[in-house]
């Protein structure tokens, strides 16, 4: 399911887009300002921005050259071609002007979607999905719903590791020659420690159990990929 973060300070609007989108399948966050809206799009990216323009704190103008990698459609009631041509040149994907028909926008938002998935846009390269689970591999970050779980370096670099290949067992010896320039300082004896310490961190963060144990073999990421 793709989420779209609505970056809007009306509420009214911002209601509308949420009921809208909701309706047609996409999941959605809101930001009120642009302050805010930095806090979710370095916490939780999402694979789409609606823009509004006019914001309190940083304005729509100010936020759009610091969103990377994710197609924004700026949604404003700036109808002036100037500002469109200015906008579209500094990094927007599109621009529908207030009032919209949302058939319009519904259909522009799965335009821009697949136009992102099809180009291959570099943030999926940046991360790796299983179940609720997101890593960032750019910022070195993991994310549980949108909540950010604090693993230590070679923590990290198991878990990245198991999530590339996600349905392989990896062996013990493959972690350990995969994460050895990274980290170093894990050792044969000290790998058992630091997975046990992972699954614990992944098991109070989420609830589940994210990471199967192959008795004699390895390890390998549980349950289905998040669709």
């Amino acid at each position: 399911m793709d989420t779209i973060l609505v970056i809007d300070d009306d509420l009214h609007i911002g209601n509308l887009l949420e009921e809208l989108l909701t309706r047609a399948g996409y999941q959605v966050r809101r930001a009120y300002s642009g302050t805010e809206a930095l806090l979710l799009l370095e916490s939780a990216p999402p694979d789409l921005v609606l823009l509004d323009l006019m914001l309190p704190g940083l304005s729509g103008e100010e936020l759009l050259p610091r969103i990377e990698n994710i197609p924004v459609i700026v949604v404003s009631a700036k109808a002036g071609v100037d500002s469109k041509v200015e906008l579209l040149l500094g990094g927007a994907a599109d621009y529908i002007t207030k009032p919209f028909d949302t058939q319009e926008l519904l259909a522009r938002v799965a335009v821009r979607l697949r136009e992102a998935s099809r180009e291959g846009v570099r943030r999926e390269k940046d991360r790796l999905r299983w179940r609720d689970l997101t890593l960032c591999t750019d910022t070195h970050s993991v994310f549980l719903g949108g909540r950010e779980a604090r693993l230590t370096p070679t923590e990290y670099a198991i878990l990245r590791q198991l999530m590339r290949n996600p349905r392989q067992v990896v062996t013990k010896s493959q972690l350990l020659d995969s994460i050895a320039q990274d980290t170093p300082d894990c050792t044969e004896s000290s790998l058992k420690t630091h997975i046990s310490n992972l699954r614990r961190k992944l098991r109070a963060a989420g609830e589940r159990e994210y990471i199967q144990a192959v008795w004699g073999i390895g390890f390998k990421m549980n349950g289905e990929e998040k669709s």
